[in-house]
């Protein structure tokens, strides 16, 4: 994600945090989960960071950096989008989709 979209994240999902599981997923296969997780302290982000499993980023058809995929709880993929997209309003409306199910 880009910077911007990252800050507004930071003030949004925390209102979210008990209902929707987010995770920030590193993509550098250079970095490591320890690399991950101190520049998440150190950006203050409140959301865990992972590391993709083998073909994760394959089978979501992750091609470009700040790629975002967001899952119902059925597992069903329901946003999609790519570098810099995602306004607040957009970002408030699917956690509110996901939170109450749907």
């Amino acid at each position: 994600m880009c910077r911007a979209e990252l800050r507004r994240l930071k003030e949004i999902w925390p209102d979210y945090a008990d209902s929707v599981a987010f995770y920030a997923v590193g993509v550098d296969p250079t970095e490591d989960i320890e690399e991950l997780e101190a520049y998440r302290v150190k950006q203050g982000y409140p959301w865990p960071v992972a590391q993709p499993g083998q073909g994760m980023l394959a089978d979501f058809r992750v091609t470009t950096q700040s790629t975002k995929v967001a899952f119902a709880s059925a597992g069903v993929i329901r946003y999609r989008d790519g570098y810099g997209r995602g306004d607040d309003a957009t970002w408030r409306r699917l956690f509110e989709e996901l939170a109450s199910g749907n």
